[in-house]
């Protein structure tokens, strides 16, 4: 059997192995014997082939495996905010009056149950407000200060 066919077969030998450990190892160890294949295709001996194996494979594993567990465990460094969390902080127009208990805004193109975070505080229609947070369905309102 070919020598290069060998280390393909560990490549991916090493690859299901991964598959069932999920520790980016020996992924890294498939990268090295995919080098000590390219060895093997290009004739050289088995001493260098096993050389490409173990650069390869140290080199992955010391630059390539820390990069990608950061990645897979931290996940993207900007977070997108989505839902509700995505209103809190803008400013909406009164449309209904908003007091402790009741009241609406419009926000872009959507209407919203309000209310205010503090009793006797109150805002009338056409007023500017801020999102503080949101409760269910209804958005706490505190003044906008624009």
């Amino acid at each position: 059997m070919d020598p290069w066919l060998l280390w393909l077969i560990a490549a991916g030998l090493f690859a299901a192995g991964e598959v069932a450990s999920l520790d980016l190892v020996l992924l890294m160890f498939a990268g090295g014997a995919l080098g000590g294949m390219v060895v093997a295709l290009v004739g050289g001996a088995v001493v260098f082939q096993f050389i490409a194996f173990i650069a390869v494979s140290v080199a992955l594993l010391a630059f390539v495996r820390p990069i990608a567990t950061r990645h897979l465990t931290e996940g993207p460094v900007h977070k997108e905010l989505d839902g509700v969390n995505a209103v809190v902080g803008r400013t909406a127009r009164v449309t209904q009056p908003v007091d402790r208990h009741s009241g609406r805004i419009r926000l872009g193109a959507d209407e919203w149950s309000a209310r205010t975070q503090h009793s006797g505080e109150t805002f009338d229609v056409g007023e500017t407000v801020r999102i503080l947070h949101v409760e269910g369905a209804t958005a706490v309102v505190g003044e906008s200060f624009e």
